[in-house]
């Protein structure tokens, strides 16, 4: 039987909707994030643009339009394109098998996805391990010793956190028994992951801001000793692709805690009184909480010397995650 995920122009349709999404998810965070730190610095922040400083993303995006596209002379061409395309669109597409909920329209199961695929899972490790390239090949590609120093650092320290990061969700899949993104939102009914599994929850959490280059793990873009790191060497859109991936990125890793360990749509009792809620509500209210602490984090702790980095991602997370995956499976095992 034909469902309406089927129809073409129904995926069409989503597509844009995620486009439109995601995109205006990166302009109004950039602004949460300069409004955030300001009041924590006793600062005011934007506010000029606009009411309350609401227009100053359309006025940065205006800027890096019309910005000239300065470039090194001795670069390499071709990969110095290749690194921010890469960038931008390895977060856009990510974000395709993410669900927000599932409705039962006319007798056809309706996803609220691009992509229904039943190793979900596996899809965005995959692509979002196509960031690596994007920052190395950014800072190979510049010709600079800042810029290949920042793209050194991102390559070793997401290898590093990618491990501990699959480590935390092989808990959540021995659990659930399936990659399958929907069924494990379905499995927590009644009981979210991130009660049985809070250390996973934590080392997932942790290694977000080291794959997001968010303090206190930014080290690949360390202003104080690498100017601005494997980006070093671009401007207008160019770099505007960069930092778009960046808040893009830090949008799917919270989608995917919200999934694995949140519940995903699913309300926060079963007969809760706002149940009537919608799911999307509830996913997106779940995201939001987790960026806001991804933003007080990073304006609140100081940045960590590089091998205290690494210390933490091989000898912290990676063991710990391992703790994690022999308990959950003893565990499971012993009820089985």
């Amino acid at each position: 039987m034909i469902g309406p995920d089927d129809l073409w122009w129904v995926l069409l349709i989503k597509c844009g909707v995620l486009v439109v999404f995601l995109l205006t998810a990166f302009a109004y965070l950039t602004l949460a994030e300069r409004k955030i730190s300001a009041r924590i610095q006793l600062r005011y922040g934007p506010n000029r643009v606009g009411p309350f400083g609401m227009l100053q993303p359309a006025a940065d995006g205006l800027k890096l339009f019309f910005k000239e596209n300065v470039a090194p002379a001795q670069r390499d061409k071709i990969l110095y394109l290749v690194g921010p395309s890469l960038a931008g669109g390895a977060a856009l597409f990510a974000y395709a098998v993410i669900p927000w909920g599932t409705n039962n329209w006319f007798g056809h199961v309706f996803h609220w996805d691009i992509a229904h695929v039943n190793v979900g899972l596996l899809f965005i490790l995959g692509i979002t391990s196509l960031g690596v390239y994007s920052l190395f090949l950014g800072g190979f590609a510049s010709n600079s010793k800042y810029s290949l120093l920042g793209g050194l650092r991102s390559s070793a320290q997401l290898i590093s956190y990618e491990m501990a990061v699959s480590f935390a969700l092989i808990g959540v899949v021995i659990l659930s028994g399936s990659l399958d993104l929907e069924k494990i939102v379905g499995s927590q009914q009644g009981l979210w992951f991130v009660v049985l599994q809070p250390l996973a929850f934590i080392l997932y959490f942790t290694a977000a801001f080291a794959e997001t280059n968010r303090l206190p793990f930014d080290l690949p873009e360390a202003e104080t000793e690498l100017i601005a790191g494997y980006h070093t060497e671009y401007s207008a859109m160019r770099f505007g692709l960069y930092f778009l991936g960046e808040y893009i990125n830090m949008v799917t890793v919270c989608s995917i805690a919200t999934a694995l360990f949140l519940g995903g749509w699913l309300p926060l009792l079963p007969f809760h009184p706002f149940d009537w809620i919608p799911g999307p509500i509830w996913f997106l209210g779940k995201v939001l909480v987790l960026l806001f602490v991804m933003i007080w984090v990073r304006w609140t702790l100081p940045r960590l010397r590089y091998d205290r980095l690494m210390n933490i991602g091989w000898k912290v997370l990676l063991p710990l995650g391992l703790i994690n995956i022999v308990i959950t499976g003893a565990v499971v095992a012993l009820r089985a």
